[in-house]
């Protein structure tokens, strides 16, 4: 079984490590300085409480040195994976799976979800239905990342917190392709449950991510700060309610509920989340996927977003004052 990881850093590399480590036959895909020192030394891994790892790894900018994989996961913000389509299709055979580890809403959410919708494209995450024909969605085997984890230098990965990957096909089959990597990611000490609604997983990561980010974006505000403060909290909450109506007309079911989520992000304690991060370092910001697609699936299926559009047109402006976006 081959394996490419496109888009290797923190949590690419993480699950590379892991991979390595376990004997898979891996490949990473990356750049820049992080690409040279593992080309050069190896992949590191910290983890708490056990000493260094560093792996030998098969690393390249490009992927044409890496030909056809059965497995390709693609671990890169949302909005950079348009641009690469091309570049990856060296990579991608008959057979070859895409593993669409990306947070947000996917582009290939309305692919054999079934009822009035099925089919649908979504402009917000999958501009000019890129990825929908580069890839095509009977590729796509669903993934929801749960680790947390940083680059802390070159070629050198601290993993935070978490080790499951949930892994699902769009119609909720348990397939061979999805079995057969569950089984790789778990001989690598990482757990890949294969699950029937992958969609409801999405979502309850979604929750959080679409007001979590855009709201400590706008107000510099760690978790356990933005979910406690009353007027944030109230804000967290109405962009949640109207994510929710959106979502169960969709046929979504919330195994738990809007304040049981918000109180489990206070837990996380005084985290910066992902688009702060990026705000204070310069990096593009992971709107579209994570609230304007939201937004799109709103006008979709009828369901009024008022805290949401204000939310996102905050941020949305944020973002272009910084450079950051648009």
């Amino acid at each position: 079984m081959k394996i490419c990881i496109f888009g290797a850093g923190a949590i690419g590399g993480f699950m590379g490590a892991k991979l390595a480590q376990a004997g898979a036959d891996v490949s990473l895909v990356a750049r820049g300085p992080h690409l040279a020192a593992m080309q050069e030394n190896g992949l590191t891994l910290l983890q708490e409480g056990q000493d260094p790892l560093t792996v030998p790894v098969t690393a390249s900018e490009s992927a044409d040195a890496l030909g056809p994989q059965d497995y390709v996961i693609v671990t890169l913000k949302a909005h950079s994976v348009p641009a690469v389509v091309d570049k990856m299709q060296p990579l991608i055979g008959e057979h070859t799976t895409v593993v669409s580890g990306v947070n947000g809403v996917p582009w290939w959410y309305f692919h054999k979800l079934g009822g009035p919708f099925e089919g649908t494209r979504l402009a917000s995450v999958d501009p000019g239905n890129v990825q929908w024909d580069g890839f095509g969605p009977d590729r796509v085997l669903g993934c929801v990342v749960y680790p947390a984890a940083e680059v802390v230098q070159p070629g050198t990965i601290k993993h935070i917190e978490g080790n499951r990957f949930s892994l699902g096909e769009p119609d909720g089959s348990k397939s061979e392709r999805a079995l057969a990597l569950s089984h790789a990611l778990a001989a690598a000490g990482l757990r890949a449950p294969v699950r029937p609604r992958i969609r409801d997983e999405i979502w309850v990561k979604l929750w959080g991510n679409l007001s979590f980010n855009p709201i400590s974006a706008l107000t510099h505000a760690t978790l356990d700060v933005l979910c406690t403060d009353p007027g944030t909290r109230a804000v967290a909450r109405g962009m949640m309610v109207e994510a929710q109506q959106i979502a169960e007309k969709l046929g979504v079911k919330f195994p738990i509920d809007v304040d049981r989520r918000i109180d489990g992000g206070a837990a996380v304690g005084a985290h910066r989340t992902s688009m702060w991060q990026d705000l204070d370092m310069g990096r593009p910001m992971e709107i579209d996927a994570l609230v304007c697609a939201v937004q799109e699936l709103g006008a979709l299926t009828q369901t009024p977003t008022p805290t949401l559009d204000t939310v996102s047109a905050l941020v949305q402006l944020r973002g272009r004052v910084a450079g950051l976006y648009g």
